[in-house]
């Protein structure tokens, strides 16, 4: 049987529906520069601040529609970007604040977690040749390096103070997980081999841990990079930093060990596909269907038992992409089967075919919920589903859409390095 990633038709509601998205979003560029929360109906809601977070993930969505072609979207890029280069920098201490308030006040932390995202913006954006963006690049280069790199553990700093002064003691992995994707993607466009390494060394750190915890990977640790399970087991709905096993984030974790060992070549060894497979695994186990609803919980404890049983939008755009993934990468039908049950749950009850884009939070029994999430501001994991399935898993997307890959690979089963 045909996989549904290399039909044509399929490719082409891929397409459309990337248009979609891109049509609903295109009011987050704010005149002074940055990119606003929206709501659910794609409104900028001025009451919210200002995210850096935000902003880079438009930044880098648009962008790669302007590599698409589709017209308006440099300009959204160029002014979502502006942002990044104005009210969300800090010009005293260097670096960016997590978000701009209305009253004009800035969070005073600089976290690694905006960081990633201010390089993956900036690469995207050099890319589609947006004024500015290459120096963008260079300055988010630098600081992640310089000041969020922990060269002895091989992994990054969490939250420094707004000086660069004191960094917190907490460490988290997802903030390294998307240092992993921003310097693969730096590293298409500067040629730094050494964010490839970097990477890797993330990427063996997460999959040794995940393999020690049964594939449920820890988010917090200590400064000395001890796991913390018990962290936030009284916020366990934490919008950053829930309490226990985050199964969206095995999810993601598995498609970006794929680009890492795809970008990685010779230097790349097989636990990197067995770690991926295996987080796969123990998220559709833990997670998919697990309390008698359609859907992914959002989180489970230590022995896989739910604890927040929403459906955050997120987490089924994620187990797209890493099926997607993994069926390119070992051509493995059950893969592929997947992807279309994934798919077909997204259009059932993700997807917002009325008022556009993707409910963005569900209840445990698929009703629209906005305990954790507001609206609709993050285009982000659902565009980049529209795009995995129909590229190569190295270079990363926007280089892969800049040279032209998105016309030809999505009959591949495999892109083994």
């Amino acid at each position: 049987m045909t996989p549904p990633m290399a039909r044509p038709l399929h490719r082409t509601w891929l397409n459309a529906h990337a248009l979609h998205l891109l049509d609903f979003g295109r009011r987050t560029a704010l005149p002074d520069g940055g990119a606003a929360w929206l709501d659910d109906l794609g409104a900028p809601t001025p009451d919210i601040p200002v995210h850096t977070l935000i902003t880079c993930r438009m930044t880098h969505v648009y962008s790669i529609g302007a590599l698409l072609g589709v017209p308006g979207a440099r300009t959204v890029a160029r002014r979502a970007m502006a942002g990044l280069t104005g009210t969300l920098h800090d010009p005293e201490y260097g670096g960016w604040y997590p978000a701009r308030h209305p009253d004009g006040s800035a969070d005073p932390t600089k976290t690694c977690y905006d960081h990633a995202f201010v390089l993956l913006a900036a690469s995207s954006a050099t890319l589609a040749g947006v004024p500015g963006a290459d120096s963008l690049l260079e300055d988010a280069h630098r600081i992640l390096l310089d000041r969020f790199s922990d060269d002895t553990a091989g992994l990054c700093i969490d939250t420094w103070d707004e000086t660069f002064t004191t960094p917190l003691a907490y460490r988290g992995i997802n903030a390294n997980m998307h240092a992993v994707e921003a310097m693969l993607s730096a590293a298409d466009v500067t040629g730094d081999r050494d964010l490839i390494d970097r990477a890797l060394r993330i990427c063996r750190f997460a999959a040794d841990t995940a393999r020690s915890h049964d594939w449920r990977l820890p988010e917090h640790y200590d400064s000395h990079w001890r796991p913390q399970l018990d962290f936030h087991r009284d916020r366990p709905d934490d919008q950053f930093k829930p309490y226990g096993a985050t199964v969206g984030h095995g999810l993601e974790w598995s498609r970006l060990l794929l680009h890492t060992e795809a970008a990685a070549a010779a230097q790349a060894g097989p636990w990197l596909l067995d770690a991926a497979r295996r987080l796969f695994d123990r998220a559709v186990a833990d997670g998919w269907n697990t309390d008698g609803h359609p859907g992914f919980v959002y989180t489970t404890d230590w022995d896989g038992r739910p604890v927040v049983h929403d459906r955050l939008h997120w987490v089924c755009a994620e187990a797209v992409n890493a099926a997607a993934a993994l069926f390119r990468r070992t051509g493995d039908e059950r893969y592929a089967q997947w992807y279309e049950t994934f798919w077909d749950y997204a259009d059932q009850h993700l997807i917002d075919h009325e008022q556009g884009s993707w409910r963005h939070q569900l209840s445990a029994d698929n009703a629209p919920s906005h305990t954790i999430w507001e609206g609709k501001p993050d285009l982000y994991h659902a565009f980049q589903s529209t795009l995995v399935p129909q590229l190569p898993l190295y270079p990363m997307l926007a280089t892969a859409v800049a040279s032209g890959s998105l016309a030809g690979t999505a009959n591949s089963s495999a892109n083994h390095p």
